[in-house]
């Protein structure tokens, strides 16, 4: 009798397991591809993993020099096999990750069209959570329905333009150790230092972050980031495997090092916030976070969850992504001494020598255009990322429940029918009158994400990132080293494989 039952459970199991891999998958696609969606065909499993798996392995090595700097990488060295799939099943395609069936969406009014979709039935990908949870939990960043509603809705008032304002002494304060401790290098060297810069603007954006939003300095929460940069590289590692099932349950190697980083994150911001309620403090996001759990219906452990999921999500939005930004954006200046020359003359002009504040920085027009120009070439997030929750029309395709959309967001920003043949070249004046003016598609401009789920600290990272270079030009100079190789490279987050290195000389 056992062994029938057990002969049953496994058969159910199995058929359960059958229906999940292979048959919904491939119901998916059918549905599809009678819509006129193609794709590369899927193994069992793995879907097109092995695949893109492959591609990657053969990617020819940059020819580039050392200390050069050429921005036509993206179709070439970072997904190749999308531009290869691009030209065989058009800009529309469906492809697999493990049982994951994704939509590349790359039609200009499909893109549009999903970008001005209010409704919650599409929303973030589900595998943020189940295979990126120990980095991203369900903050706001990857949350769906009334939980990302009520998420917005307390911690987006602290990122108005208001706020950002009086934050701005705080980000200045932040910039002048960065100041003190580059003269010192450049003092040390000669008069000139080739240095990298990449992780001290990590330091920077940091401090920033802490202060700002925890009340701390950056030494405080030091451990936390030095934890979730850890924690992101070995997530990023696993990237192309997602969707493969029971993986991230094993006990591997990798598997045991990503539950220590989050279980020891976990500990040091529940300490910060409990430290919190042991003292008076001004109202700051990590208050109103703590504040939003305790007005909420949650359990205490899930009030927990609540207060470490949007601080780890705070954490990485506002100080891996923004510091980033900066940095290709000072690469870019050190590549182009003309416009460098350009920014400092306006930055010299509008300060007249002060401290930049928040009203200054709104007449620097060149600066914006530089920073704009920037984050086209080089966006932080290449790609925007939803999910069917429901059945859900998206322009003429009927898009079945549970396929994920992905909006490359790196090639869009560089197609050359909408940005003109210069579409691979650094050149901010095709932002001179504005983003709207910029091309023949503004909507496709997506460095913050676009519609509901548009990056809700776009004027914190605007505003941190024009005043670190407002106070870094009036400093320094800044000219490519010779020894930088030029990289990108995606780890959750689009950065320099091998660091960014720059001369550097006071002024």
């Amino acid at each position: 009798m056992w062994f029938t039952v057990g002969l049953v459970l496994v058969f159910a199991l199995f058929i359960r397991l059958y229906s999940s891999l292979w048959l919904k998958p491939r119901a998916t696609r059918i549905k599809l591809s009678n819509q006129g969606i193609k794709g590369p065909k899927p193994a069992f499993l793995l879907g097109n993993v092995a695949e893109m798996r492959r591609f990657q392995s053969k990617l020819p090595k940059s020819e580039l020099k050392q200390g050069q700097v050429s921005h036509d990488w993206a179709s070439k060295s970072l997904f190749p096999f999308f531009s290869l799939w691009s030209q065989k099943y058009g800009n529309t395609f469906v492809f697999s990750l493990g049982n994951i069936q994704v939509l590349y969406v790359s039609d200009h009014e499909l893109v549009k069209e999903i970008n001005q979709n209010t409704s919650l039935d599409l929303g973030k990908p589900k595998y943020l959570q189940k295979e990126r949870g120990p980095l991203l939990g369900q903050g706001i960043l990857t949350s769906n329905g009334q939980l990302w509603a009520y998420q917005r809705k307390i911690m987006t008032p602290e990122l108005y333009k208001e706020k950002i304002k009086g934050m701005c002494e705080l980000m200045v304060e932040s910039v002048a150790w960065l100041v003190e401790e580059w003269g010192t290098k450049i003092q040390a060297e000669g008069g000139a230092a080739d240095i990298r810069i990449d992780e001290d603007l990590r330091s920077f954006s940091g401090d920033v972050i802490s202060k700002a939003c925890f009340g701390s300095c950056y030494a405080g929460g030091r451990e936390i980031f030095l934890r979730l940069r850890a924690l992101q590289h070995q997530i990023a590692s696993k990237a192309l495997l997602m969707g493969f099932p029971g993986l991230k349950y094993l006990p591997i190697k990798s598997n045991r090092e990503i539950w220590r980083l989050e279980k020891e994150i976990f500990q040091l911001i529940m300490k910060l916030a409990e430290d919190r309620k042991k003292e008076q403090h001004e109202r700051d996001l990590l208050q109103i976070i703590i504040e939003g759990a305790k007005s909420s219906d949650l359990s205490s452990e899930a009030m927990a969850k609540f207060i470490v999921d949007n601080c780890k999500n705070v954490y990485l939005a506002g100080h891996e992504t923004t510091a980033m930004s900066a940095g290709w954006t000072l690469l870019l200046l050190a590549n182009h001494p003309e416009w460098q020359a350009r920014v400092r003359d306006e930055i010299l002009q509008v300060t007249e020598g002060r401290n930049p504040d928040f009203d200054m920085l709104h007449k620097m027009k060149l600066l914006t255009m530089v920073i704009q120009e920037a984050l086209r070439l080089y966006p932080t997030v290449i790609f925007m990322s939803r999910e069917a929750l429901e059945d859900i029309n998206v322009g003429n395709i009927q898009v079945p429940k549970g396929v994920n959309i992905w909006i490359p967001v790196v090639n869009l920003q560089r197609d050359t029918t909408v940005w003109g043949a210069d579409a691979n070249e650094f050149n901010p004046e095709r932002f001179a009158n504005g983003v709207n003016n910029s091309c023949k598609v503004p909507q496709l401009y997506l460095p913050f994400g676009a519609g509901p789920r548009i990056c809700p600290g776009i004027n914190l990272a605007m505003t941190e990132i024009k005043i670190l270079l407002c106070i870094l030009l009036t400093k320094f100079s800044f000219s490519v080293s010779p020894n930088y190789r030029h990289s990108p490279v995606f780890k959750l987050v689009l950065e320099p494989e091998n660091g960014i290195n720059v001369i550097m000389k006071k002024l």
